[in-house]
């Protein structure tokens, strides 16, 4: 994979492609305090077959620092970087965060996108009470109250059940200070709350969701997607939030269907 940035007033934000341009494009896009490697797995498994390009989200891994994080902005890099590569078409993969801002994306480029698939992420629009919307705004102060280490390896088991997972996150985790990774937190989930509203996907769309995935009502909301709109929901055995991770095989096979029954 060959490491590349792009830059804008905000700051730098890095990406990594294998250029197999002339193959499909697969943009892999990671969760909240994950950065590229989230997806080792999965780049491993399809790069022969398809142009790749998986990034750190601004205010993640290497594309940082970042001054200013929200959907509008972190989209524009996106676009930047697919325009950059000239990927006219793509399947898009978002985890959780990366889920979210796929489906921003993806509403002001329908044309381009073939299909997208979420993984233990959540729906814009009016799925949330006041409630969520409060305690998505407590989560810097809330995360600041455990002790750094006991933080860490709790969102650690919280993403993954395997050890492979677990230690995969807290070396991902390991880049930011305790302030920074708190913060991250809250501007992450925060952002959603003013950008919040209905969108339509006119692409494919399928739903994986781990068995054990437990971070706040991922399970639910996912759940409520699919029951309002349809989408094909896959239950990924032996995982949790991070199900790409703790089941890369099974997650891996239901990748390749899909596609190939898109393209």
């Amino acid at each position: 994979m060959i490491k590349k940035s792009v830059e804008s007033e905000q700051g730098n934000t890095y990406y990594w492609t294998n250029e197999n341009v002339e193959k499909p494009c697969i943009v892999m896009l990671p969760g909240l305090t994950a950065d590229h490697r989230l997806y080792d797995k999965q780049v491993d498994e399809f790069k022969k077959d398809f142009n790749i390009i998986v990034w750190d989200c601004p205010c993640h891994g290497e594309s940082r620092p970042y001054s200013t994080f929200n959907y509008k902005l972190v989209t524009q890099e996106l676009e930047i970087i697919l325009k950059t590569e000239n990927v006219k078409s793509a399947i898009f993969i978002g985890q959780s965060l990366g889920g979210m801002i796929a489906q921003y994306y993806i509403e002001g480029h329908q044309e381009q996108a073939i299909g997208f698939i979420s993984i233990d992420s959540v729906p814009f629009g009016n799925y949330y009470s006041k409630s969520d919307m409060f305690w998505l705004n407590q989560i810097e102060w809330l995360s600041k109250l455990y002790p750094d280490k006991m933080l860490r390896d709790f969102m650690a088991k919280g993403c993954g059940i395997s050890e492979y997972t677990q230690n995969s996150m807290k070396l991902m985790l390991s880049i930011y200070s305790k302030k920074e990774l708190c913060h991250l937190m809250w501007i992450g989930e925060a952002a959603f709350i003013p950008e919040n509203h209905e969108i339509n996907l006119k692409c494919p769309v399928i739903l994986l969701l781990g068995e054990n995935d437990k971070v706040g009502k991922v399970s639910q909301y996912t759940r409520e997607w699919h029951k309002r709109e349809g989408y094909p929901l896959h239950i990924i055995k032996n995982a949790a939030h991070n199900s790409n991770q703790d089941n890369p095989d099974e997650v891996n096979d239901l990748i390749r269907k899909y596609i190939n029954k898109w393209l």
